[in-house]
């Protein structure tokens, strides 16, 4: 359970992509999964294994599109009879990762001290690994820096300056984004305001998702 509050979203020193740095409010508590979305439960879903990092059913699935992500939902809430899950908005998903924190990362400013959260390039060895064996932050939520990227529902977009209220990026566009950094990325790519994004129908074997699940 994530309460709702209201935090800094973006970084007044970070990239361009990340500025102005903006007062969000999340006016709803909301489910957000402890760990990324695992390959044995896309196989129970999807019936399918397209991850390219294999040998354990616990390593989180990858290689997933936005489109991909999408029929794994719908699936789900058609198995769990209800339409309750979906993919954290980016605003949801930085509010969740930063746990209160108003720093690069939900820990501090110190990237010395990322490897005990997050696996990156310099602790990866060059891939994925299983979910939830590093520290989780003030939430508890795990993987939030770092493992694999995390796509959020959002159409990318450049940020506004005035304060915004559960906000759900615009009605169309060309990039969805995600969020986290991953196996792949240095320290400044897992920071808790970092955005990527690509075309909804790109893969990558560092690319993957956490849920949502709505409060009833």
């Amino acid at each position: 359970m994530i309460p709702a509050g209201e935090f800094l979203m973006g970084s007044a020193d970070g990239y361009n992509h990340e500025l102005p740095a903006h007062l969000v409010r999340i006016s709803q508590p909301f489910y957000l999964g402890t760990c990324e979305v695992t390959q044995a439960q896309w196989q129970e879903v999807m019936e399918n294994a397209p991850s390219h990092f294999m040998g354990d059913p616990n390593l989180p699935v990858e290689n997933v599109s936005w489109d991909d992500v999408q029929e794994f939902i719908h699936r789900l809430n058609e198995r769990e009879n209800h339409t309750e899950y979906r993919l954290p908005t980016e605003a949801e998903w930085e509010y969740a990762a930063r746990a209160g924190s108003t720093m690069a990362y939900s820990f501090g400013d110190d990237s010395v001290r990322l490897g005990e959260y997050a696996w990156y390039a310099e602790n990866s060895g060059g891939r994925s690994h299983v979910v939830g064996q590093l520290e989780p932050n003030a939430w508890g939520l795990y993987d939030m820096h770092g493992n694999i990227w995390e796509w959020v529902q959002d159409w990318y977009a450049e940020y506004l300056s005035e304060m915004l209220t559960d906000p759900y990026g615009p009605a169309s566009g060309s990039f969805r984004v995600f969020r986290g950094g991953s196996w792949n990325n240095r320290a400044r790519y897992c920071r808790s305001s970092f955005r990527e994004g690509d075309v909804p129908d790109h893969r990558g074997n560092d690319l993957g998702f956490r849920l949502l699940k709505t409060v009833p």
